[in-house]
């Protein structure tokens, strides 16, 4: 049994997330931003945090998550939350959880980011847009030079399809669809798999068992 910290645990990957960790036997907290959140947390079977990550510093953090064996950062502003959100909470939260991670001594951490993010982003797109693609893009490279043993997923266009538990892994895939349940399985396997360390993969519905994917990224490319 293992204990993850979920930052952002009112999010639909993370609410799936929390409901494969249980039925696996895993303890979890879920750091949420309101009192409401956190009781949909204790529903689905974990330990819920009521904590702004915008307004508090990695210390704060570091004691919310404290004793856990892993942290997974699935927070983002969310559509139509303006520019200014998207730096502070994909991007600066993401750099002070992983600060955060690192002052209590917790080594593994997971970050879910998005399809294409490396990618150049075209003159005209909509500013909301570029600010979520730079926000992701720099908080991937954050984490990078953390020093922490790190996996980026960066899943495709998200659907509330059931999961099918296969994947197309790779560090560049072509765009996609993918299930929230799927990612949230994927999470999962690559937390129990050491080889998923230090790598960032693109991930869509494909025709890979998620367990064999993650288990041999040489030919999950």
């Amino acid at each position: 049994m293992s204990r993850v910290a979920i930052i952002g645990a009112h999010g639909k990957v993370a609410q799936q997330l929390m409901r494969v960790l249980y039925d696996d036997g895993d303890d979890f907290v879920g750091v949420v931003r309101a009192d409401e959140h956190a009781e949909d947390v204790y529903r689905l079977g974990g330990e819920g945090v009521v904590l702004d990550i915008e307004q508090a510093d990695p210390e704060a953090i570091a004691q919310a998550i404290a004793g856990c064996d892993a942290v997974v950062f699935t927070a983002g502003a969310g559509a139509g939350s303006g520019v200014e959100r998207k730096r502070t909470v994909d991007y600066a939260g993401s750099v002070k959880s992983a600060d955060a991670a690192a002052r209590a001594g917790i080594r593994r951490f997971i970050q879910v980011s998005a399809w294409g993010v490396d990618s150049p982003v075209q003159p005209d797109a909509d500013p909301q847009w570029r600010a979520y693609v730079d926000a992701k893009r720099d908080a991937d490279a954050e984490l990078r030079s953390s020093g922490l043993d790190w996996t980026i997923l960066r899943p495709g266009r998200l659907t509330f399809d059931d999961g099918t538990g296969r994947v197309r892994l790779g560090e560049s895939v072509p765009r996609g669809d993918i299930p929230r349940e799927d990612v949230a399985r994927l999470i999962v396997a690559c937390l129990g798999e050491p080889a998923t360390i230090g790598r960032t993969w693109e991930a869509v519905s494909g025709d890979t068992p998620i367990e064999e994917a993650v288990r041999e990224p040489a030919q999950a490319d």
